[in-house]
């Protein structure tokens, strides 16, 4: 009987339990069922009755249209850019209930290294709905100070630049009349921002004194002329209209109007309208390749020469049987040139690590570029703000196994032995050179007040990108270079004491070779560099990709050829100093850019002020450090591969 009472007590007491955990677990599913549907209730409470969305492009009639302010600036100057509200511009109030706050578009990477700062405006626009004249802000009572910096902007040509529907709109913000300027001295830079936006033109003559009849305007009506196809945006015109003259103590009240069109253009094609045919698909243009491919032609021609006719000769002379002792012994008493230096040809350079980190650097950028190009062109990365910059940066990162693994093993077969050194220099040197203009140039925008700026947040990104991803790349790729590409296979064996080098003409010296070597590579693209630079500086959209992909293919096949030919001489003069000569004669190509950046902004540019000097040369310097170290590892690898030829064929011993 005990048993069986405490059996039945037992199972009461699970019953109990099970029944106690049932009722828990059903209340914390009626709790949870309960917070679901309140929660979904309060979504419906607050959906918008729009279903317009600016990232697919779609909208239905009378969605609500977003109208982003980005930067303002002098347009001479294309890097000095400020945000949009550090002119006295007033601010739409949002609607009732909205928050208060900015609302600021934040975009990649790259959006802000290139100086975006989009702002929502509050400003109403809805689709397919046309708005008359409607005010949009007021301005307080302008103050002395406030005047004098819309007249600093005026005069300088400020332009701003807006967003709508990820489409860029640009206008000008006023004029000033001067009665001592001619009319025909009318800026004809700003017949630049015809597409996307019309005002009219001003004269500038730099002066800061106003004359006695001069009077400064500030355009207060913002007339939208907005293009459609169906339920897409395709196209947006900002005229800027109705000057009012400034004056201390008045206000400024500023109206827009909207008014939509519809129009045949393909939502696809709606960016082309920002692409200058005229300009990047001129005769000139095509004219240049076809001199490139000449030079090509030429210089393959010069290098099969020196081959198949010079070095043929000079291969018959070894090959002969031992037994023409006669001949031999004439031949030996002879012989000049390069098979004097068979001994040394091979001997490890000096400053082995740096040069080992250069070539790895440079053969990383080439593949790089090749790789952004290709992607650019596939996906048309021009139409989005930031987003080259953004797959550059990327790209750059998850590429760095490529440039330790070329520098690991250039290394060890040429018997260094402090790996170490040469990974970490791989790892810092080019990364280091432009994170130091970098910060100089960061801390002219700062000083400023530029969105050129980096924030802070942005570089803190860019130091974990580098030494969590670009680091341990360079690392594991020294480790495996050094491992699986490290044993020296050399066609000649190198003699322990180095062979004296006679003195030669001035013009076979390496130093000579080094500088001429870059000018015919220069002139290859140096049509092409035009271009490039007025995309840049000059506020042309470059898009043909497939010209300049075809150029840097060109510079590189240029670019090989010259350093053959180069090291060819260099090694007839009995020099077996080719490692840095060849580097070096390929990289000069960089230099030759530079200068040309020089003429460019004297006599192609009208820029002006400290600020932006400074970023444009620091911005060239970044640019030509890049295409040095390219075109010196692509130098580097031609010449190697043309001493191994070579050498390989003649009897060392």
């Amino acid at each position: 009987l005990s048993l069986s009472f405490s059996i039945i007590m037992q199972e009461t007491r699970t019953k109990t339990t099970r029944m106690r955990t049932m009722r828990t677990t059903t209340q914390y599913c009626c709790y949870r069922l309960c917070f679901f549907v309140v929660l979904a209730l309060c979504n419906i409470a607050t959906l918008r009755p729009v279903v317009g969305d600016e990232y697919d492009h779609k909208y239905a009639s009378g969605d609500q249209i977003k109208l982003w302010v980005n930067k303002v600036g002098p347009y001479n100057n294309p890097q000095e850019t400020y945000n949009y509200y550090e002119l006295p511009f007033c601010k739409a109030e949002p609607k009732e209930g909205a928050n208060k706050k900015p609302v600021h578009k934040w975009g990649g990477l790259g959006e802000i290294l290139e100086g975006n700062e989009l702002i929502l405006s509050n400003v109403e626009f809805k689709f397919r709905q046309d708005l008359p004249k409607r005010a949009m802000c007021s301005t307080g009572k302008l103050t002395e100070k406030e005047v004098e910096k819309f007249s600093n902007a005026v005069r300088n040509h400020y332009w701003y630049e807006f967003y709508m529907d990820e489409l860029p709109i640009w206008g000008f913000v006023g004029e000033y009349v001067d009665p001592n300027a001619n009319d025909d001295d009318d800026d004809e830079d700003e017949e630049d921002s015809s597409s996307g936006s019309s005002s009219k033109k001003s004269n500038n003559n730099g002066s800061s004194n106003y004359s006695g009849d001069e009077k400064v305007y500030v355009y207060t009506h913002r007339s939208f002329d907005i293009g459609y196809n169906e339920d897409r945006i395709i196209q947006v015109n900002l005229t800027a209209e109705r000057p009012k003259a400034l004056k201390t103590g008045e206000k400024l009240d500023f109206t827009y109007s909207v008014n939509w069109e519809p129009t045949k253009t393909k939502f696809t094609q709606r960016f082309e309208r920002y692409l200058d045919y005229n300009f990047f698909e001129h005769q000139i243009h095509w004219f240049s390749i076809f001199n490139s491919f000449m030079m090509v032609i030429f210089l393959a021609g010069l290098v099969s020469m020196i081959l198949m006719r010079t070095l043929r000769n000079d291969y018959a002379k070894y090959a002969r049987e031992e037994d023409d002792l006669d001949s031999m012994e004439r031949d030996v008493n002879e012989e000049s040139g390069w098979k004097l230096v068979h001994g040394d040809v091979f001997r490890p350079p000096k400053m082995l690590p740096v040069l080992a980190a250069l070539i790895g650097t440079g053969t990383q950028l080439a593949l790089l570029s090749v790789m952004v190009i290709g992607v650019t062109i596939a996906g048309l990365l021009f139409e989005q703000r930031g987003a080259i910059t953004t797959s550059f940066i990327v790209c750059y990162a998850l590429t760095s196994f490529i440039s330790g693994y070329v520098a690991g093993g250039f290394n060890a077969r040429n018997e260094g032995k402090n790996w170490i050194r040469t990974m970490l220099l791989t790892a810092t040197l080019f990364p280091g050179c432009v994170f130091s203009i970098a910060f100089l140039l960061n801390a002219i925008a700062i000083y400023y007040h530029s969105l050129a700026a980096a924030p802070f947040g942005t570089m803190v990104v860019l130091a974990l990108m580098w030494a969590f991803v670009s680091f341990p790349l360079v690392l594991f790729g020294t480790v495996i270079g050094r491992n699986w590409n490290g044993v020296p296979n050399n066609p000649c064996r190198v003699k322990t004491i180095p062979r004296p080098i006679p003195e030669k003409a001035w013009y076979c010296s390496p130093g000579v070779i080094g500088v001429v070597g870059g000018l015919l590579p220069f002139g290859s693209i140096f049509i092409e560099t035009y271009f490039v630079f007025t995309s840049i500086w000059n506020y042309k959209v470059y898009y043909v990709y497939g010209f300049f992909l075809l150029v840097f293919m060109i510079l590189m096949i240029v670019t090989l050829c010259v350093t053959v030919v180069g090291t060819y001489f260099l090694l007839n003069a009995e020099n077996y100093h080719w490692h840095w000569t060849s580097f070096i004669s390929a990289a000069s190509t960089a230099f030759y850019v530079y200068v040309y950046s020089i003429y460019y902004f004297i006599f192609k540019t009208k820029m002006t002020g400290f600020f932006q000097t400074c970023f444009y040369f620091g911005y060239t310097a970044m640019f030509c450090l890049g295409l040095g170290l390219m075109c010196g590892a692509v130098g580097y690898f031609g010449a190697n591969a043309f001493v191994r030829r070579i050498y390989r064929n003649i009897k060392c011993d």
